[in-house]
């Protein structure tokens, strides 16, 4: 099997944790819009998720990646969950670094907070896109089953 993605450069060893790639993509701003999620423990893949959205912005089909992902790992509260994204305004805009102004994408963030706030121990990072691969491949994907 080739090697996916995930060789993120900040590994820290420990096998324990769930790690979710999301990514939302949109052809045009607002466009044809998808949302990709892939979720690994351990170095092994346990789901993967892809779903048209119809039009869309891009930072709605990102917000709609998270929140779909949460939303999927219910079952899977209670372990330690590291959320990746590409996308630097969805991870700033949690972690409380930048203001949410766009109405569109407010009442999509309150969800995420509210959905995050269920979990033991969850944690949103922005990455490359180089490291996101995956979750980019599977909106894509998405978008392109539809049309």
């Amino acid at each position: 099997m080739p090697q996916r993605q995930n060789s993120l450069p900040f590994k820290d060893g420990s096998g324990a944790r769930v790690d979710i790639f999301i990514d939302g993509a949109a052809r045009g701003n607002p466009g044809e819009s998808g949302i990709g999620v892939f979720i690994t423990e351990g170095g092994k893949t346990l789901r993967e998720i892809k779903k048209y959205l119809g039009t869309a912005t891009n930072n709605q089909a990102e917000y709609t990646a998270l929140i779909t992902a949460l939303e999927s790992v219910k079952d899977l509260k209670n372990r330690q969950i590291r959320i990746f994204t590409d996308s630097m305004l969805l991870a700033n805009q949690i972690n409380g670094l930048w203001k949410v102004k766009h109405p569109g994408i407010a009442e999509l963030h309150k969800k995420a907070k509210n959905l995050l706030k269920e979990y033991a121990s969850v944690s949103i990072s922005h990455v490359r896109r180089e490291y996101n691969r995956e979750a980019d491949r599977l909106a894509n994907e998405a978008i392109d089953e539809y049309l």
